[in-house]
């Protein structure tokens, strides 16, 4: 509900959003470290001013719904397609590494099997709507690596959501399911098989006819956006992968150019204008963590794992294709950052957990508050740093003597 305390909640959120991502521009920084400073500032970590809401969380959810589909928009379906085989090698590298080392850390800090899968699991993830934005805002979304980093992301949530299936079934039963799992597999390509017929066989007769009179042509687009996360909410798949897809389905090549340019500027604006800042402030409400050294040792050794597991992992995945060093490190650095679906998964873990002791199915917790502190507090560095090194490594890359292909969007970046 539209309140005075919302409105204000808003202001504030925006006025030092928008502040402090001109001060990080200025410093040749992403604009969405100021944002996510802002959280810090305005949250519980410092001021305490802002909290979690509904009305936040929905607004910061519409944020990333948005991004995906302006970020499916300006992809090429075609790419993606084409390193399908690599980005699948990234996604795997990137899931299994970190998954590893995430459950070897948790098992030295004395946490149970059950615990250390779980915290596994999370350390995982990557989030793929913070991706978009990274690369979204240094221009290389439409190189190859690009495409090979949104592909692997795609992948990496498929993979969690199998994973996190199997080990909600094995707490609750102490088993694994195997008839689930079927099911997930049906569902997920049930899915991808629809999605490849709307795109291919109805969306294109439709989309040439659209004009922008009226505002048409964007409520066209939110619809179409719309379906497809329904759909992909069915598929047990996040709403976003279908926003994602849905805007492949609107390409320049297949309708009017002035159309196509009025959708994702107004799908650009709402976004990044508004709700993106509202969604990276939010990350930062999250923060909640008690300050004494076994904690501290802990949270840092995760954030280590996770950072390192995502680099070597995909950049692993990555070389298995021939793919440079500097590629391999590119791509490995763009799937580091987490975000919003490691919070989504640790709070459910948890509320499960506490049904489980509840009933007495389980003695012990299947994650600790430490250890689901111990995640967010990874899910916020490494989405801090993600566009950090991501810059960084670009920008080695693409020195005066080089010309990688993702080299000329990165300048074109810069010159905005």
């Amino acid at each position: 509900m539209l309140n005075f305390s919302l409105i204000l909640n808003l202001l504030l959120i925006l006025t030092v959003a928008w502040v402090l991502g001109l001060v990080f521009t200025r410093m040749g920084l992403p604009v969405m470290l100021g944002e996510l400073l802002a959280g810090i500032i305005l949250g519980p970590p410092i001021l305490g001013i802002i909290g979690i809401s509904p009305s936040i969380e929905m607004l910061a959810e519409l944020g990333i719904f948005f991004v995906m589909f302006h970020t499916g928009m300006e992809m090429d379906p075609r790419e993606l397609v084409e390193h399908i085989w690599s980005a699948l090698s990234v996604a795997v590298g990137g899931f299994v590494l970190p998954f590893a080392l995430g459950y070897l850390t948790v098992s030295l800090f004395g946490g149970t099997v059950i615990q250390s899968l779980f915290v596994g699991m999370g350390v995982s993830i990557t989030a793929i709507a913070v991706q978009a934005v990274i690369l979204q805002s240094m221009r290389i979304n439409r190189s190859k690596v690009g495409h090979i980093i949104m592909g692997a992301a795609i992948a990496d949530d498929i993979l969690a959501l199998v994973a996190l299936s199997t080990l909600l079934g094995f707490a609750k039963t102490g088993s694994v399911q195997l008839t689930a799992l079927l099911l997930i597999f049906l569902k997920v390509s049930g899915f991808f098989a629809l999605t490849i017929v709307i795109g291919h066989f109805i969306m294109p007769p439709l989309t040439r006819r659209l004009t922008n009179q009226g505002g048409k042509a964007f409520m066209f687009a939110m619809t179409s956006a719309l379906l497809m996360a329904y759909l992909a909410e069915l598929a047990g798949l996040h709403l976003i992968i279908g926003a994602f897809l849905a805007g492949q389905f609107v390409r320049k090549e297949i309708m009017d150019a002035e159309v196509y340019e009025a959708i994702s500027s107004h799908f650009y604006s709402i976004s990044y204008g508004f709700l993106v800042p509202i969604f990276f402030a939010s990350l930062s409400f999250h923060l909640h963590f008690t300050w004494s050294w076994s904690f501290l040792l802990f949270a840092g050794v995760l954030i280590f794992v996770a950072f390192l597991g995502k680099l070597v992992g995909c950049g692993l995945g990555a070389s298995l294709f021939k793919y440079s060093l500097r590629e391999s490190a590119i791509i490995g650095f763009g799937m580091n950052g987490r975000g919003a679906m490691e919070l989504v998964v640790a709070s459910v873990v948890l509320g499960l957990s506490n049904d489980l002791l509840k009933s007495k199915v389980i003695s012990e917790p299947l994650l600790t508050i430490d250890q689901f502190s111990g995640l967010v507090l990874m899910a916020f560095v490494t989405t801090l740093m993600a566009p950090i090194t991501l810059k960084w490594a670009v920008g080695k890359t693409c020195l005066p003597a080089e010309n990688e292909a993702f080299c000329a969007l990165w300048d074109e970046a810069k010159n905005k």
